[in-house]
């Protein structure tokens, strides 16, 4: 399989730091969960098995404080309601991190009864703080901890969803490229479209010592880019974050190893298709008009008085294109903390918070697990920012794009 590409800690201002998926970091029993500097520690017996307590008492304390009116009745969809995704999925996320977060002796956790923090209580901590985005010492009193047991547990989660949960987020082999190029083309027409792009600002406040106008995004705001393409199912298929907001559309996708695989013929690669008057149409994605147009990257036809075919096209080329739209928004409303200005996050975890926030999206997708109505998916995940043209036409892609054009009245009839 191909291998998603996502960024790399520590990147600096206006440099490219991205970093492709690795395999996840294989941890032997004997290392890492059962001793401790040759000697042996006994694991607690909170922490071998399933913690089936933490629930009533988080719900139970939640009731109690008078702000649940919003909450629902059902226990079910309550849990929905805090943590995003089903109990299943959740306990399935605490299988991923189990190892890791009992392989390190957790002698800070400890709650306000002098408990250890079992397994499932550190994951429901870090889930609702991604999941709410609200304040540390918010979260903290929800479950009896103190903030910078908050922020320890939350760390430590992302972490090992880091290095264990991504198999989640992949390029496609062939035979699964070839699934979602059907789906794609039975939605919208387009023959041979592989998914779309697009890009959101992840907003934050930085010290006044680190504030740089690399970080300053045309609506004023300090942030970081984060630009995915996503499959018919809106899952996440490539990410590249960790570059400053004030960087154009256009050229963040041109420092994505996206662009570069693709540029060198590495990745929409596949088979190519044949139009009525065998022209070839290669693989290629779609992205909204702050894109260059290339030749695996379909962008609308822009200006006055365009044919009909032009016109169809763009009709088409919208359905698709708002995948990538509604999967961002769709992101941003699931877990909030990426929707919330971000209180002066380090630079070098904000692009892993917001890595695995994309691997819980996909896990929900995978699991086909479903979301209440509560998390709202607006039209757009950009608020308050325009889009800016880009007027790059590639001349390859420009033919492949009239192609395109020329071969959707074909299939219609034929369709």
């Amino acid at each position: 399989m191909g291998r998603a590409m996502a960024t790399g800690k520590k990147p600096k201002k206006g440099k490219r730091k991205i970093r492709g998926s690795k395999k996840a970091k294989t941890k032997g029993p004997s290392k890492e969960r059962g001793k401790s500097r040759g000697t042996l520690v006994a694991r607690r017996p909170d922490l071998r098995g399933p913690d089936t307590e933490w629930w009533d008492a988080f719900l139970s304390k939640q009731r109690e404080s008078g702000g649940s009116a919003a909450v629902p009745s059902d226990e079910e969809e309550a849990f929905r309601y805090f943590f995003t995704t089903s109990r299943t999925t959740f306990d399935y996320i605490c299988s991923i991190v189990r190892d890791d977060l009992i392989s390190m002796p957790p002698s800070g956790l400890i709650n306000i009864e002098g408990r250890l923090l079992s397994v499932e209580k550190q994951v429901a901590i870090a889930m609702r703080r991604l999941a709410s985005g609200d304040p540390q010492v918010n979260i903290g009193a929800s479950f009896g901890v103190g903030q910078s047991t908050v922020s320890q547990v939350t760390w430590r989660f992302i972490e090992s969803m880091e290095d264990r949960a991504r198999h989640h987020l992949v390029w496609p082999d062939q035979n699964r490229m070839e699934d979602i190029k059907a789906r794609l083309e039975a939605v919208s027409g387009l023959p041979n479209c592989c998914g779309a792009i697009d890009a959101t600002h992840i907003t934050m406040t930085l010290p006044a010592v680190d504030s740089s106008e690399d970080w300053c995004d045309p609506a004023k705001n300090y942030s970081m880019f984060l630009q995915g393409v996503v499959d018919d199912e809106m899952r996440f298929i490539d990410i590249v974050t960790g570059w400053p907001g004030g960087l154009t559309v256009s050229r963040l996708l041109e420092y994505s190893g996206l662009y570069k695989l693709c540029e060198a013929g590495n990745r929409l690669n596949g088979p190519v298709r044949v139009s009525g008057d065998d022209a070839e149409i290669r693989e290629f994605i779609v992205g909204d008009i702050c894109y260059p147009l290339l030749p695996w990257l379909m962008t609308p036809f822009q200006g006055k008085n365009l044919s009909t075919p032009m016109v169809n096209f763009n009709a088409r080329q919208k359905d698709a294109k708002m995948l990538g739209t509604r999967a961002l928004a769709r992101l941003k409303g699931s877990w909030r903390i990426l929707d919330k200005v971000i209180w002066r996050p380090a630079k070098d975890k904000l692009p892993s918070i917001i890595l695995v926030c994309c691997l819980l999206h996909n896990i929900i997708l995978d699991r086909k697990d479903e979301l209440l109505p509560h998390i709202q998916l607006p039209d757009h995940h950009d608020t308050g920012y325009n889009i800016k043209k880009c007027k790059q036409e590639n001349p390859i892609g420009k033919v492949m794009r009239d192609t395109i054009a020329g071969h959707l009245p074909i299939y219609e009839a034929i369709s």
